[in-house]
């Protein structure tokens, strides 16, 4: 359906407003992200340059299974035409875009460095554009 579009039923269609539960929710969100701003700084400029988790195999195998696990449920849920692919979809290409920035900023420089970068680009972040381009279809948008 390349080129497709949606064309109103009379010229007065309007989108319905969102009710005032949700127009409250949205800007308690917009007030929630404005309040990280200086936290920002604060990370920025606190942070010490190194550290030491103590569980980083446990980290790492988690994000790598949630991304698994999306892509299998956003894989499935197409094959039955069931609509939840969409946000599993858009779920999922978070995972993967984060996986790529925090394998090669955290890679040590070399030849970690050159895997991370190679992953990133050469798996990560194409699933994640191929979900983030599903995920907009899914909802109506061009992509």
């Amino acid at each position: 359906m390349a080129g497709a579009q949606v064309i109103p039923l009379y010229e007065g269609a309007q989108v319905p407003r969102p009710a005032r539960g949700v127009r409250r929710a949205g800007w308690l969100l917009v007030a929630c992200g404005l309040a990280l701003l200086p936290w920002l700084y604060v990370l920025a400029t606190g942070l010490p340059a190194t550290a030491t988790a103590a569980h980083w195999p446990v980290a790492w195998v988690g994000l790598d299974t949630l991304e698994a696990v999306g892509l299998i449920a956003r894989g499935l849920f197409a094959a039955r035409g069931d609509r939840r692919h969409t946000l599993t979809a858009a779920a999922t290409a978070t995972l993967l875009a984060v996986d790529a920035w925090f394998d090669t900023t955290t890679a040590a420089s070399g030849g970690d460095f050159a895997t991370a970068v190679a992953m990133a680009l050469g798996a990560e972040l194409p699933l994640a554009a191929l979900c983030g381009r599903l995920a907009l279809r899914g909802l109506g948008g061009r992509a």
